[in-house]
């Protein structure tokens, strides 16, 4: 049993004597597609968004608490080609996707709605027909460390607001003409096509729309792709790429003249000082 906090009283309507209750999910994608389900044998609206009737989609046991303890719940349910689709959930498309569950009265789905939990997705676990996930309350962002730990190289990401690198001149689009495996080919290559080692491939069109794959090197118009693409989708398909970075202080000085901002420790002694020369 998980402890939640609790995030609202409860209505009159929930201390009746008979409760016409419905359990309600509200599933908010990192790409943006937002969709609402519900166990109610029919579909409910509540806040402007249709709340889709999902038998077989069911919570553990909760309990609500005031106590800061991180907290986790699983949840399972069955997949819907209209709803949560097993290709989605292999592409990794529901991967932190941010959750709210609350109960409300189904006869008038928009008075005093009861939040229970919130929080995101965790670990996702196909089941043949059916999914199991993880849903991981907001007090699990008390376990992040306060404090970056020491490392020799660069801990930013190429672009973000610690390394303010502009991605605008080492961005670029190309059309995908062939994949085979991890290995797919552009129609015309990068300029520097070692640039886009540690790089990021985003799909923008086709079945992958919207995902990202991480790139391990490039050989003239061939990109190696870390993983295989989930979908193989229509070919061409149009990609946005983003040229990499190694995350080393010389290519942080040479490459792109922004060593003030590394965000690495890349002269401190390591714990394996006393093994890099030989002992009296």
């Amino acid at each position: 049993m998980v402890s939640f906090a609790t995030m609202t009283a409860a209505p009159g309507w929930l201390r009746e004597e008979l409760v016409t209750l419905a359990w309600c999910w509200r599933l908010s994608r990192r790409d943006g597609v937002v969709i609402g389900l519900t166990s109610h044998d029919r579909d409910l609206v509540a806040g402007g968004l249709v709340y889709r009737a999902a038998p077989g989609m069911k919570p553990s046991a909760i309990e609500t608490s005031d106590s800061l303890d991180a907290a986790t719940m699983d949840m399972e349910g069955g997949l819907a080609s209209e709803a949560i689709a097993a290709d989605d959930l292999d592409a990794g498309r529901w991967d932190g996707t941010e959750l709210v569950l609350f109960v409300t009265d189904w006869t008038d789905p928009d008075v005093a709605p009861v939040a229970v939990a919130r929080g995101s997705l965790g670990t996702i676990e196909r089941r043949g027909a059916a999914f199991a996930a993880e849903l991981q309350g907001v007090t699990r962002a008390l376990d992040r460390p306060v404090c970056p730990a020491t490392s020799p190289s660069c801990r930013a990401v190429l672009g973000d607001r610690a390394c303010r690198v502009d991605l605008a001149p080492l961005t670029h689009q190309r059309r995908l003409v062939a994949v085979d495996g991890r290995s797919v080919t552009l129609d015309s290559a990068v300029t520097d096509a070692g640039a886009m080692a540690f790089g990021e491939l985003l799909w923008i069109e086709g079945a992958n729309c919207g995902l990202a794959s991480p790139v391990i090197a490039a050989e003239g118009a061939v990109l190696h792709l870390a993983e295989t693409p989930p979908l193989a989708g229509a070919l061409p398909a149009r990609v946005r790429l983003i040229e990499g970075c190694d995350k080393q202080l010389s290519t942080c000085r040479t490459r792109f003249a922004n060593s003030v901002n590394f965000r690495g420790e890349a002269h401190l002694p390591g714990n394996d000082l006393l093994t890099r020369y030989p002992g009296g």
